[in-house]
């Protein structure tokens, strides 16, 4: 029984194996304020890179849970594999701290056919950072032994009948709840076809606000993801008949002019 498990195990982790970072390398040391240059390739496992569509990439440090995972900042927020299989980006020195082996690089890519598939990088050092961590962020990576980064997971693409998902994930979460460097938004409401309140309420409830009387702090957020629209609209062609040509030349326009 014992073997069975360990194939199955195996197989589970091939599967989700799909990109596998060759840049940064693992334990490497790369200066706060330089751009981060990430570079991947087709693991040989799971899903085949060329069945890979779009991605989004990010700075993340924290432990190998999820609990204590942190995304900092974005590398390439609006990936395309088509164009390569590297990205790189500047963040700022303030997004974290100076801990060794604290950083590690997420990749989530979307498929041809919807699937998901999220891979993470071997463990680097970023010196020169000026930033702290969150308590739970610190704790995972004081738990964290060796450079490998946290372990792959997928998703299988929705089914074609399955009705609207709601928010998952970091979107399900309220955005006035968030206390992490990149906000998520949930997607935004689709108009309705038609009118039919005659008096206008609001949504959510009234919050209380004070009034600044002195220069607020700066704002720790780098940047707000979106949750992508997932609603389609149907499409036809028109049916009425094509607008007459209008004439050209002078001698057209005067006899155009008397037709009646």
């Amino acid at each position: 029984m014992l073997p069975r498990l360990l194939l199955l195990a195996t197989f589970s982790s091939i599967a989700f194996a799909d990109i596998q970072f060759t840049s940064p390398a693992a334990g490497a040391t790369l200066q706060a304020g330089k751009p981060i240059t990430a570079k991947w390739k087709d693991s040989g496992d799971g899903t085949a890179l060329t069945d890979l569509k779009t991605y989004t990439l990010f700075l993340c440090a924290g432990g190998n849970d999820a609990e204590s995972i942190l995304q900092l900042a974005p590398i390439n927020a609006n990936g395309q594999f088509s164009t390569g299989n590297e990205a790189s980006a500047t963040v700022a020195a303030a997004v974290g701290g100076p801990d060794k082996n604290a950083y590690f690089l997420k990749i989530q890519s979307v498929g041809t056919a919807g699937e998901q598939v999220v891979n993470y990088s071997d463990r680097f050092t970023l010196s020169g950072m000026t930033g702290t961590f969150p308590k739970n962020v610190q704790d995972g990576i004081s738990k964290v032994s060796g450079t490998d980064g946290p372990p792959s997971t997928a998703q299988d693409a929705p089914e074609a009948n399955a009705g609207a998902a709601g928010a998952e994930g970091d979107y399900a979460v309220a955005y006035t709840a968030q206390t992490g460097l990149i906000k998520y938004a949930p997607m935004q409401t689709p108009p309705g076809t038609k009118i039919t309140a005659d008096k206008m309420k609001p949504r959510y409830p009234t919050s209380k606000v004070q009034i600044a009387k002195t220069f607020l702090p700066t704002p720790k957020q780098t940047t707000t993801m979106t949750a992508s629209q997932t609603r389609t609209h149907p499409q036809s062609r028109p049916f009425s008949a094509p607008a007459a040509e209008m004439p050209q030349d002078d001698m057209q326009k005067f006899l155009r002019r008397w037709r009646d």
